[in-house]
This record gives C-alpha cells, sequence and structure tokens, in this order.
C-alpha cells in the first residue's frame, strides 16, 4: 500500500512543475498537460515532441502502476525516469537562469523520488 501511495505522489508533484517564458507566460505543468491532452484530440502533430510525450508516458506508466497488484519496480523507475527528464531540465533551467520558483516548483517531485528509491531498495515484496 505504500508503495502506491509514493507512486500517487509522484504522479501528483509532477503537476507543480512551473514555466515562465515571454512576457506574462507563466504556467504550471498541470494546466499545460491539460491544454495538450486536449490539443491531441483535435492536432496530434502540434503536440509531438520528446518534452511532451515522455513526460506524458511517465505518468500513465506511474497510474497503470496503480492498478497492479504486485508492483513493479521496472515500471516505477521507467515512469519515475520519464517525469524525471522534464523535471530536472526544469531544475537546470531555474538553477541557470536563476528562476527561484522553477526551481522551487521541481524541489517537491526529487523529494518524493528519493523516499520512493530508499522504498524500492528497502522493500523485498516489489517484483523485480
Amino acid at each position: 500500500m505504500k508503495f502506491k501511495v509514493y507512486n500517487a505522489l509522484l504522479i501528483l508533484t509532477s503537476f507543480f512543475g512551473y514555466l515562465e517564458w515571454g512576457p506574462n507566460q507563466k504556467r504550471f505543468l498541470g494546466s499545460l498537460e491539460w491544454e495538450i491532452i486536449t490539443k491531441l484530440f483535435q492536432d496530434p502533430m502540434s503536440v509531438l515532441h520528446p518534452l511532451t510525450i515522455l513526460p506524458f508516458l511517465g505518468q500513465i506508466v506511474l497510474v497503470y502502476t496503480l492498478f497492479q497488484k504486485k508492483q513493479s519496480v521496472y515500471l516505477t523507475s521507467i515512469g519515475m525516469s520519464g517525469i524525471g527528464i522534464l523535471m530536472l531540465l526544469l531544475f537546470f533551467i531555474g538553477c541557470i537562469g536563476m528562476h527561484w520558483k522553477i526551481l522551487l516548483s521541481t524541489i517537491p517531485f526529487f523529494i518524493c523520488c528519493f523516499f520512493t528509491i530508499q522504498h524500492l531498495r528497502t522493500n523485498k515484496k516489489v517484483q523485480l
């Protein structure tokens, strides 16, 4: 049960990523993801980009792990990595550009990643 809570927290904290671009352009990843999902059905080619597809697939994999009877380390790692690519990029942008809002928005995801990895290492009941 604790494993599912960690996976759910990974999904939720991935929505808190914050982006700023141009004058007065700023949004959270959760709202951007909803916009991508709606555009996916209207114009799929406009949203096909590795930085949109990989995190979205990572979230789908993590949602799938919530419904498994035996938790898979590999699927959790794949989902965490898919989302982690975008979060690491945001963290890097926050560090380089000194955008503290962007930098701080990634920290909850990384904290959840740390605790999930610790749980995976100590729990022997998880399927490999």
